[in-house]
């Protein structure tokens, strides 16, 4: 058996390293140098006619460490809270206090989980004069995990009530003065596992009062919203089941996020894993949700992730952006006047002084034909998303960026063997 000579296997090896470097090292500077500027179209000036709260859900493995809310007027900080593994919706409240869905580690109070351990819940923020927040009051509870078992979303009712999503047990629910008055199970629609805290089930994500005691309900892993009406159950599932699954087409929405109801049988969606915005309407006579309106990018850089979008007063659009850490206003046209490029991945902003409303201006034209979804490679796309989460890339690191990164390990890997075994 024969092989190269020592002399020729290092060479060999240690160009295969130097290519490998080469290649990854070469794509990253040119995709950087030839990227669009994103985060700063329109008016950054802080004169308060653009002031916009966002709830962060942080960065690091999983997107569970330094999670922070924080105030924004036209690109520049006003105040932020932070040290919190991570925060999700944000409400201004009538009288300036925030308040916000949160998850955060490190408690005593444990139940039947190990101390210490995560609790979720919800907190409300008073601005101080340094610069941040004090919690004034917190309602949480133990989960089994950081993970997947988090409140997003948290609604103050007019009787008092906070009205919350619930992952760990996958419902939403009501509480005053620290009990449960009023909740919907999940288990009386969708069939259960034997314990939801152990799986990442349904991944209920948000609550919104649409009407008097009816609620628009995210089942996130269904691909579904559903009205609750609370003393009834659900009254209507928009993207219903039609294969016997029990799920709804991944087409339409896929792994969505805090839908707003313009009313007049319509609604906008952030569908977060189509990687896009769309408006769905009723279709009168078939009783169908069809998209009205879709979007996929904005400044010339496609959706990573969106998980928020909200219809303005005055007639634009509002996206979280998360994964290419941005915050962007576009008008129907699909034209940035605005744009903030965010310090860590966001869930969730409002623009203030109206924050999220019930009912809007509907859009009336089908982008969809022009626009189209991109063509994922279903592995890379997998991979991309563990780089996002994980490392945080930046928003031009793609799927080819991935398989160029895969194809310069393997280089490097090969060259090191090589040198290795000449040694």
């Amino acid at each position: 058996m024969t092989g190269l000579r020592p002399d020729t296997s290092r060479r060999t090896g240690t160009a295969l390293v130097v290519l490998g470097v080469a290649l990854l090292v070469s794509s990253l500077v040119v995709s950087a140098a030839l990227a669009p500027n994103v985060g700063a179209a329109g008016d950054g000036a802080g004169d308060g006619t653009r002031q916009t709260l966002v709830g962060s859900q942080g960065g690091g493995p999983g997107l569970h460490e330094r999670g922070s809310v924080y105030l924004l007027d036209g690109r520049e900080m006003q105040w932020r809270a932070a040290e919190t593994d991570s925060y999700f919706d944000v409400t201004m409240l009538d009288n300036g206090s925030v308040m916000a869905g949160f998850m955060d580690s490190g408690y005593q109070e444990c139940g039947p989980y190990d101390s210490p351990c995560t609790h979720t819940g919800f907190r409300i923020l008073d601005p101080n004069d340094g610069g941040g927040a004090d919690i004034v009051y917190e309602y949480s509870f133990p989960v089994r995990t950081r993970a997947n078992s988090e409140v997003h979303d948290v609604e103050k009712l007019d009787s008092g009530e906070y009205l919350m999503t619930d992952m760990e047990y996958e419902r939403v629910f009501t509480v005053k003065n620290g009990e449960v008055t009023w909740q919907w199970n999940a288990s009386s629609m969708y069939d259960a596992p034997d314990d939801p805290t152990r799986t990442d089930w349904l991944h209920i994500n948000d609550v919104d009062v649409i009407g008097e005691d009816r609620y628009l309900v995210s089942v996130r892993n269904a691909h579904q919203l559903v009205i609750v009406e609370r003393g009834e159950g659900v009254v209507e599932v928009i993207n219903e089941d039609e294969d016997g699954d029990g799920f709804g087409d991944p087409q339409l929405l896929r792994q969505q996020h805090n839908p707003q109801w313009l009313g007049n049988g319509s609604v906008l969606v952030a569908d977060s894993h189509n990687d896009r915005v769309v408006e769905l309407h009723r279709n009168e006579s078939t009783g169908r949700w069809e998209p009205a309106w879709t979007l996929y990018e904005a400044e010339g850089v496609e959706f990573s992730w969106p998980r928020d979008a909200d219809r303005l007063e005055n007639g634009n659009t509002l996206v979280t952006d998360s994964l290419n850490q941005r915050i962007v206003e576009v008008n129907e046209s699909g034209e940035t006047v605005w744009s903030y490029g965010t310090p860590e991945v966001p869930y969730e902003a409002e623009r203030l002084p109206e924050g999220e409303t019930v009912g809007g201006q509907r859009y009336a034209f089908d982008r969809a034909a022009s626009d189209g979804a991109n063509g994922d490679v279903p592995v890379l796309s997998l991979l991309l998303v563990v780089f996002q989460t994980g490392l945080q890339t930046p928003f031009w690191f793609t799927e080819l960026h991935v398989a160029i990164t895969l194809v310069s390990v393997v280089l490097v890997l090969a060259g090191a063997v090589l040198i290795v075994r000449d040694r």
